[in-house]
């Protein structure tokens, strides 16, 4: 079986494809990663040598080459897509260029070539901010920024694809991600490099949003039963059980890297932040199997320690990213 993942030189889509790399199955799939490898996306998240991975780096947006792989492809993981909130606030236009334009390009492709099943990975966000429970699959979307709006398009094209041309699609939502490779302008491995490097931390307002976290194998673990067991034109939430307010998170990462609330900077309110994210994912435990097996506190310490003992991963990444802002 020939497997397109899109986007997987980033953080979570290369944490499933080592994920699918590491079985030793012989039904196991043969994996083509295309990645434009814009600033989040890096080679050395890739097992390049390995004998089932081939690396494509081209645009989603490029109609022929897009062609091209869904011919030898039969069935896609979608996660390529531009991902970080304050990028969208201060310009939105890649964020619909890739995020749906990109989706659109990647569904008529499959559609063509007669791809049999699709994956869009898609975000919590998109159903915007919730004050108590949690977001069903069925709940309307109401995405509060850039960045969540071009995601919820994209989501509503993909079921589109379905219900109009009975293409095989599922979409997940994920709650906030963490876990090793995830690019420095997130606000976990933001902190952690930052108090690293002996540097303060911006946290937004009062630090009172809340997030709930899910370790990026936990996630991998849920997009590959979707893939594996989920139902043509469905939605399924996957989160990680763990709802902490940003300023509860910064006290643990404070800790974990032995500073103290001097280290912290209160900056001003990011535009539209949404006050807190929870999916409720009884879903795809119900019918999946779907549960987090990673301990937060557990999963939180290694995530630190892997930034620590890599530095030669992340030090030239950050110095792109700040020669781009």
């Amino acid at each position: 079986m020939n497997l397109l993942v899109t986007g997987a030189a980033g953080f979570i889509g290369s944490a499933y494809v080592r994920r699918l790399l590491a079985s030793d199955e012989p039904d196991a799939p043969r994996i083509t990663v295309l990645d434009k490898l814009t600033y989040a996306g890096t080679l050395d998240n890739l097992q390049l040598d390995h004998p089932r991975l081939e690396f494509v780096q081209g645009d989603i947006r490029d109609a022929e080459l897009v062609d091209k792989l869904m011919a030898d492809a039969d069935q896609v993981v979608h996660f390529a897509a531009e991902s970080h909130v304050d990028r969208s606030i201060s310009g939105a236009d890649d964020f619909v260029l890739t995020n749906v334009v990109g989706t659109q390009t990647l569904l008529e492709g499959a559609l063509r070539q007669g791809v049999e099943t699709f994956v869009h990975i898609s975000t919590d966000e998109v159903y915007g901010s919730i004050e108590q429970g949690s977001w069903p699959e069925t709940h309307p979307l109401s995405p509060n920024s850039p960045y969540s709006a071009s995601k919820a398009s994209s989501d509503l094209l993909a079921l589109a694809y379905h219900r109009t041309h009975g293409l095989d699609v599922r979409v997940t939502r994920c709650s906030n991600n963490y876990g090793p490779h995830q690019f420095p302008e997130k606000v976990i491995p933001l902190f952690v490099t930052n108090l690293l490097e002996g540097k303060k931390v911006p946290l937004y307002g009062e630090g009172l949003n809340v997030r709930d976290w899910l370790h990026v194998e936990d996630h991998c673990q849920g997009v590959e039963l979707v893939r594996t067991e989920g139902r043509p034109g469905e939605v399924y939430n996957i989160g990680g059980g763990t709802e902490l307010s940003n300023k509860e998170l910064t006290g643990l990462l404070l800790e974990a890297c032995g500073a103290d609330w001097d280290s912290v900077e209160y900056v001003t309110d990011r535009k539209g932040h949404d006050l807190r994210y929870s999916v409720d994912w009884s879903k795809a435990r119900t019918e999946l199997g779907y549960r987090p097996r990673h301990d937060f506190a557990a999963g939180l310490a290694d995530t630190v320690a892997w930034y620590r003992d890599n530095r030669a991963w992340w030090e030239p990444l950050k110095r792109r990213a700040q020669g781009l802002s």
